[in-house]
Order: structure tokens, then sequence, then C-alpha cells
């Protein structure tokens, strides 16, 4: 089957009943892209993918790979084994009775395909996947990981043009998941085809993707590069989960354009912070806060307990009160109170003496606060 230059979704609805888990979804995919579905439980990333893949229908919108359609909500629906696309779940489903060569060749007996090319096509991809030794082997004879290697084996034996991704590594641990991770974007590399990846890890989302996809209640908060996503969240929802837990009202107090630097001040619980941002760096989230950079505008500022320090430094000084702290190896976690009503959490030196209810100065770098509107959020 051709593989394809672009996948194209042009305000994509998916309904049951009055329940709406897809709204306005518009979204361009193109050949070779690593795309990630990212949010919460329920925010209806699953359900995209299936609205994709054909297992599901569309309510209204279109799903089209270049200019053929696949679903138009009614009219025209191309069924899943006609798209030529490759799903792995995170159930692997393997058959237990049969072998891991006989599992990746599945499909293409089905499909009749001639035993040396079967042969051929197997070998390539246990190569693939380094499963080289396990061929003979049943599943319940392999480790999860090993088991994960077959499933995704089975998926690409068939060359899918695109492949489909749905939070196949939840049911691995730590360690595993993150070599698996690894080979899950070589395989991509290698196949040069687009995939999309279901998940609501960040961790996740950041290692592998091209393009992210961020998801809340079935609405597109926002699209972009992992940079993007990762240091210029487009609100306030993005921003809290990527990773911005200490979030807090404020209020321009100025704004000043110098060299490349766009440097505002906000006054947020009657402290004065500063914050520095290079202009240009990102367009989207900029043009959509343009109308927010003026003085007296009430705004969000936020900040990622990583990025705030013991210590004293020359801007963005407070004094809080801790209130709890959790040893974590490499930092210390902080929970305090700076204000009343402005609670803040810090990762610090492990080494640095803390005491419950106790005080300590803490200090966040202007170039690691940002600025959201203050909007209300679908």
């Amino acid at each position: 089957m051709k593989v394809f230059n672009q996948l194209i979704m042009k305000d994509m609805c998916k309904s049951f009943g009055n329940l709406h888990v897809l709204k306005d979804f518009n979204l361009t995919i193109n050949r070779g892209e690593f795309v990630t579905f990212l949010g919460p439980s329920g925010c209806g990333k699953s359900t995209a993918l299936n609205c994709i893949s054909g297992l599901l229908n569309i309510t209204s919108g279109v799903i089209q790979v270049d200019d053929e359609v696949l679903d138009n909500g009614g009219k025209v629906f191309v069924s899943p084994e006609k798209r030529g696309f490759g799903i792995i779940f995170q159930n692997y489903a393997l058959f237990p009775h049969m072998t891991v060569f006989d599992n990746i060749a599945f499909s293409l007996s089905v499909a009749h395909r001639p035993k040396d090319e079967i042969q051929k096509k197997v070998s390539e991809v246990i190569r693939m996947v380094h499963l080289e030794g396990q061929e003979n082997k049943f599943p319940s004879q392999l480790s999860g990981g090993q088991q994960q290697r077959v499933a995704i084996a089975r998926s690409v034996v068939m060359e899918p043009r695109l492949l489909l991704l749905d939070e196949p590594l939840s049911n691995l641990d730590t360690k595993l998941r993150t070599e698996m991770r690894y080979e899950l974007k070589q395989i991509h590399n290698q196949l040069e085809r687009a995939s999309i990846y279901v998940t609501h890890d960040q961790s996740e989302a950041l290692a592998l993707s091209d393009k992210i996809v961020i998801m809340k209640l079935g609405k597109v908060q926002q699209i972009g590069t992992p940079k993007q996503v990762f240091l210029f969240p487009a609100n306030r929802f993005v921003a809290d989960f990527m990773g911005y837990k200490n979030i807090w009202n404020a209020k321009i107090i100025a704004v000043e354009e110098t060299d490349g630097i766009r440097k505002i001040q906000v006054e947020s619980y009657g402290i004065s912070f500063v914050v520095h941002s290079t202009i240009g760096e990102n367009k989207i989230v900029e043009e959509a806060l343009l109308g927010s950079f003026q003085k007296g505008t009430d705004v969000l500022l936020a900040s990622r307990p990583d990025d705030i320090s013991a210590g004293i430094g020359q801007f963005n000084n407070m004094t809080a009160i801790v209130e709890g702290t959790e040893y974590l190896g490499t930092s210390m976690q902080v929970t305090g109170m700076v204000r009343d009503g402005m609670p803040i959490q810090a990762r610090i030196e492990p080494e640095t003496l803390v005491a419950a209810k106790g005080t300590i100065s803490l200090t966040i770098p202007p170039d690691k606060l940002i600025v959201l509107p203050k909007v209300e959020e679908e």
C-alpha cells in the first residue's frame, strides 16, 4: 500500500449520544513524524487514535491521507483493514499457543504470502526488535519486554503506512520502559513512516516526539515541539501538566524590551518578580499573549519546583515557611508557604538543612519564570 505524505484531520468530532468525547480536533501529521497525544485519563487520546485507525467512525469532520478520504462522518468510511495502519495496544494480545515466529508471521499467512517471503520478512523484523534466538519460544516463556517486542514486530511486519501505539509501555517497569522507549524511536526511524503514540507520561512524550498534542476533555490545548510545550505552555492546564506546579495570580507592573529580551515586572502576593523571555522564541504563545503584555493586566506567574534554588539571588527572592520535605535522592522536595495563600514547591540540593516550621530563603532566576494569560479554559 502506498505510503502517504500527510495524514489530515479537519474538525474531527466524536460523540456517544450526548457525550462529546472529541471536539473540533484539527491536526496534520507529515510522513516521518513521531506525534504523541498527551493528556490525563479521559481526555480523548485513545478515542482519537481509534477514530484514525477506523475502529470508531467519527461523528463529523474529515480524516484523510493526502487526497484520499478515510472518514467524513457519514458518506465515506474506509474499514480498518483497508487503511493499512499498524496498531499496538497496551495489551499485547499475543496468541499463547503460537511461537514468536508464528505470532509475527500470522498476518502474512492470513494474506497468503509466499513462504519464502514470510521467512524473509519475519527474520528481518526479528532482527529489528532484537529477538534473535527467541523464534521458537511461546509468549509464556518471554519477559514483558520481549512480549512487547513481539507485538511491535507483528505490527511492523506488514509494512504499515502509519503506526498507531496506544500506551504500549504502561505494563512495563520503569527501567524497561526507558529501554523500550529508545527501541521504539529507533524502529520508527528505520520504518520512515509516521507514528502516533498515546500516553499520559510527559517524559515519554518529550523523549519520543517530534510533535506533541496536549488534550483536555476532548479538545486540543496546544500543539508544538517538545521544547515548545515544555518551555512555553499556552495556558494554565498545559503548564500544570508539564510540571509548572507553582502557578500564582499576578499583575503586570511594567514591560521593557531590550536587546532581544522582554523584561516583565509583575507583582504577586505583594512580592515583585522579574521575568525575562527571549523575543520570538515561541511565536505561537507570544501571539496569544500580546494583549496580556501590558501594564495593569492580570496574568498568571508560573515556575517549576526544579528551577527554584535555596539561597538569595539577584532577583526574585522569597522567604518560605517549610511545611514538609521529601528526600528524592538527587534533590529535596520542599513544600511551604511564602505568604498567606501563596504556596510554593521547590526542589533544592539534598544536603540543604531544612526543618518543618522553619524558614528557608528561595530564589528563582528571571528566565525560569513564565507569564500565562489569565483566562477561563474550556
